[in-house]
């Protein structure tokens, strides 16, 4: 009987944690590399591809539709900490819409 508790135990133990995040726009659940994530920096906000650049952090749901409604009411704004000018947002969402192209 001890053996059939150890390996339930081994069992869990080779799962992965897959982290989720929520989208800043709609708020959906879901895994991290299945969002796009948007980083601030002191002078640029872009598109991260790699998920390793330094700065605040936001993520977007990549088939879309949730931006064009959430860009008046400044989530972006509040998740990143910052405001966003009207060149900024233009560039944000042509990038936006460069990467869900790939995705």
């Amino acid at each position: 009987q001890q053996s059939g508790k150890r390996s339930g135990f081994m069992m869990a133990m080779n799962k992965q944690h897959v982290p989720l995040r929520s989208c800043v726009f709609c708020g959906k659940k879901t895994k991290k590399l299945e969002l796009l994530r948007i980083v601030a920096t002191k002078n640029t906000v872009e598109v991260d591809r790699t998920g390793k650049l330094s700065g605040r952090g936001a993520y977007v749901c990549i088939e879309g539709g949730c931006i064009e409604e959430s860009m008046a009411n400044g989530r972006i704004d509040n998740a990143l900490r910052r405001k966003l000018s009207a060149e900024e947002w233009a560039g944000l969402k042509l990038e936006i819409g460069k990467a869900r192209a790939f995705a």
